[in-house]
């Protein structure tokens, strides 16, 4: 794990004890801090019996406490403990910043923040893909693989990838990137930020304004510019000159097969300027684009059956999600629906060229099936299990089938992943 002698014989609290919870309090106690520890749920507290003070931090008094570390699933425009917290002038903040108060005491390193609405996840694993393939030590964490404090120090050299919510950001004062990233801002999240987009946006590039001099930021054009508080050319890089100016041609994405459509054209773009500035060769680079496995759930080839492709996108939980998923292929069958996250198709709206045919889902699925009406033959099918067969029964050899829901899952599904599983195992049934 990682630790600093920062935290040694300071006082903590952290509030939720999820693994993100669980590897931070190992990581406190490990470097000698006084820890007090608080989940809801019984069984969650029951490993630190006798290991440190067990009690709500909302019950507490926090006076010379150095922080209370919660859960970026904590929303701060509502919960009571940024309230009680800030009467005794102690930060709330994330384990994100406590591995940024633990980099000093690294070896020699570079952390690479990633953040964006969309398109996160891809660009960070494939950097770290790229990375890797090349030989230099990395890993990836924030919001995608283990816990940053769970994982062991890299070797001098090596080189951090953080995937950065703002949920993440908002928790996060003195993370210094090397390089740091905004892909793309899009209304989302809204409800944590008092519906105001501005606010929503100040976020996320919150991860720009923590960097120090000398340091590389970028982003794309049109989203540097509506950031109201970033000079002009403050931004090093941005995304759209690319492709064009560090010797890999854009036609070159064909050789890429799980980076394809213009969102992958996006992320792949960021994630060359990433490693073209840490050094590496465009071979390398190129290299890992060819031989990058793609991520579950973010259009995920599952499988081919009868000469239609079968592809999961349950990541794609609003429309600006779905938009480029339906952008990558032609003769879709669109299974859409869930939780929806705004009115309209949004993105999608400019992209409908591409949709054969549509089968609803969720609670969102009479609405779309009505703004579909007409414009692309519709069914409305509730569930999962019957989008599919319906699909799967109208599609023809060279047709996708795409479940790409523009939505949240939370209607049907736990989360987008347990979507996502459940149309894999459906489409192996269909074999």
């Amino acid at each position: 794990m990682i630790t600093s002698p920062a935290w040694k014989d300071r006082k903590y609290a952290v509030l939720g004890l999820a693994r993100s919870g669980r590897a931070t309090v190992e990581a406190l106690l490990a470097s000698g801090a006084d820890v007090l520890v608080w989940d809801d749920r019984a069984e969650a507290r029951e490993p630190y019996a006798g290991r440190c003070a067990i009690a709500d931090p909302l019950e507490a008094d926090l006076k010379g406490y150095a922080g209370v570390i919660v859960s970026p699933g904590v929303p701060l425009n509502t919960h009571p403990i940024k309230p009680h917290a800030d009467r005794f002038g102690v930060p709330v903040i994330g384990d994100v910043e406590l591995f940024a108060q633990a980099r000093t005491d690294l070896p020699s390193h570079k952390v690479v923040g990633i953040t964006g609405t969309n398109g996160k996840s891809t660009t960070t694993a494939l950097t770290h893909h790229i990375l890797k393939q090349a030989g230099v030590p990395t890993t990836m964490g924030g919001n995608i693989g283990l816990p940053i404090l769970e994982q062991d120090p890299l070797p001098e050299g090596g080189v951090y990838v953080l995937e950065l919510s703002s949920y993440q950001i908002d928790l996060t004062f003195s993370l210094d990137c090397d390089v740091a990233v905004l892909l793309n801002i899009t209304p989302d999240h809204l409800d944590r930020y008092d519906g105001d987009f501005q606010k929503y946006a100040a976020s996320k590039s919150r991860l720009l304004a923590m960097q120090t001099r000398g340091h590389n930021s970028i982003a794309r054009f049109t989203d540097a510019r509506s950031l109201g508080n970033f000079a002009e050319g403050s931004i090093a890089s941005i995304l759209e000159d690319v492709l064009a100016n560090r010797g890999i041609a854009g036609e070159e994405q064909a050789d890429w097969p799980s980076l394809q459509g213009p969102h992958n054209r996006e992320n792949a773009a960021a994630a060359i300027e990433i490693c073209d500035i840490l050094g590496l060769s465009s071979g390398d680079i190129r290299s890992g684009l060819q031989t990058y496995p793609g991520l579950p759930h973010r259009m995920e080839r599952v499988a081919e059956v009868a000469g239609v492709a079968y592809v999961n996108d349950s990541k794609g939980t609003n429309t600006a999600a779905s938009a480029p998923a339906l952008a990558a292929f032609d003769n879709i069958h669109w299974i859409l629906g869930g939780l929806a996250k705004e009115p309209g198709l949004g993105e999608c709206e400019a992209e409908l060229g591409h949709v054969k045919a549509a089968y609803t889902i969720g609670k969102a699925g009479p609405d779309f099936a009505a703004l579909l009406n007409g414009r692309v033959p519709v069914q409305q099918c509730e569930t999962l299990d019957r989008a599919v067969s319906e699909a799967a029964a109208k599609a023809e050899p060279g047709d996708t089938v795409l479940l790409s829901p523009a939505c949240a899952s939370f209607d049907q599904y736990a989360d987008f992943e347990q979507r996502g599983d459940h149309f894999r195992a459906l489409v192996e049934g269909l074999k």
